[in-house]
């Protein structure tokens, strides 16, 4: 399998190397075919579906898969590349997604060259599933799932010692410091951008977030276990394979270690339209809580709602930084400016950044 290519343009894969690679997965197959299919609108890469014709059938060989490739875009593949986006993600493949209860795609491929930031990964198809939409928002009881599911990423390594041996994890992908130090430039690009386009009191908290982004790293201590990081709608598939399960999350280019409310508060914050979130979040955020005491996980209320008020502001970080840092388009416009206005309508029912200019 270390001898596969690594293959970074979807339209450079062939009948025999989606054989080889099936091969060596373990599956007996010779591919004959295959059409493809585009899949999502993804940021910083390109997904395809591969939709398989075989030799001869084989029980248990997929009818398709999905590869996942580097953004053809320059600037989004060199961000990806420069800060380790693209080896993450192929690393928690290799290293980490067994050790979770969350339901991800299984790998049959995942390589990378850690020198040029190449990468290949060839997963499990879920579908068909329902896709979640960050623009539209979602339902209660999706928000409800996703918080079990969190649970699941979260609950298995919660304190686990030994991630701090594992090196990707623990090698950082964006330094405090030098964040800071450029986010003057980041803040004036995201105003030139959206100045006129998102509401001034929603531009006020973004800048306000952008002078005091050092006090956001040094938030309230939580134990420390695995993060998505950009556990949001766009990134779930909800009934995936028919409904075999509840969820399947997708796009592990920015998982880290650090406190698991800062998913719970991200997904919420993005994915709720304002109303449903100002009626519910506590509610959900309890639901997170007793889900991960299934894995023997005991987590004070009073220190998860400090750390949700204060790592919902990620999502005020991701809307600024993400948005000047990748390929604009139509979309990609429409889904930040939505993030904005949803997190900074969360940061000032919760008074966020108050909290964070007394850090």
């Amino acid at each position: 399998m270390s001898d596969l290519p690594i293959v970074t343009d979807p339209n450079g894969v062939d009948a025999a190397w989606l054989t080889a690679a099936l091969n060596g997965a373990g599956i007996p197959v010779r591919v004959e075919g295959f059409t493809t299919q585009k899949v999502g609108d993804g940021m910083l890469g390109e997904s395809v579906r591969f939709n398989l014709d075989y030799a001869r059938p084989v029980e248990g060989a997929p009818a398709s898969v999905v590869g996942k490739f580097p953004s053809a875009d320059p600037i989004s593949r060199a961000t990806g590349g420069a800060i380790g986006l693209y080896l993450n993600e192929v690393r928690f493949y290799q290293q980490i997604a067994h050790t979770v209860d969350i339901r991800t795609p299984k790998p049959f491929v995942a390589a990378i060259d850690p020198e040029t930031s190449d990468f290949v990964l060839l997963l499990e198809d879920m579908g068909p599933a329902r896709g979640g939409d960050q623009l539209t928002g979602c339902s209660l009881a999706d928000a409800e799932v996703a918080m079990r599911e969190a649970a699941a990423l979260h609950g298995p390594r919660w304190a686990d010692p030994t991630l701090t041996q594992v090196e990707f994890l623990n090698r950082p992908m964006i330094d405090p410091g030098a964040i800071a130090g450029m986010f003057d430039g980041v803040i004036a690009a995201f105003r030139a951008r959206y100045e006129g386009r998102l509401e001034p009191e929603y531009m006020t908290i973004c800048q306000d977030f952008a002078d005091h982004i050092g006090a956001f790293y040094s938030g309230p201590a939580a134990p420390p276990t695995l993060q998505h990081l950009d556990y949001r709608l766009d990134n779930m598939l909800f009934e995936p394979q028919g409904g075999r399960w509840p969820l399947a999350v997708l796009d592990w280019q920015s998982v880290a270690l650090g406190p698991g409310v800062l998913d719970v508060a991200y997904f919420i914050g993005a994915g709720l339209p304002t109303e449903i979130r100002q009626k519910h979040e506590q509610d959900l955020l309890k639901q997170w809580l007793e889900a991960l005491r299934k894995y023997g996980v005991s987590y004070d209320w009073n220190e998860a709602w400090t750390g949700y008020r204060h790592y919902l502001l990620q999502g005020v970080f991701t809307a600024i930084f993400a948005s000047v840092s990748t390929k604009q388009t139509e979309r990609g416009d429409e889904m930040f400016l939505t993030m904005a206005r949803r997190h900074c309508a969360q940061a000032a029912d919760l008074e966020s950044m108050k909290m964070l200019r007394r850090a």
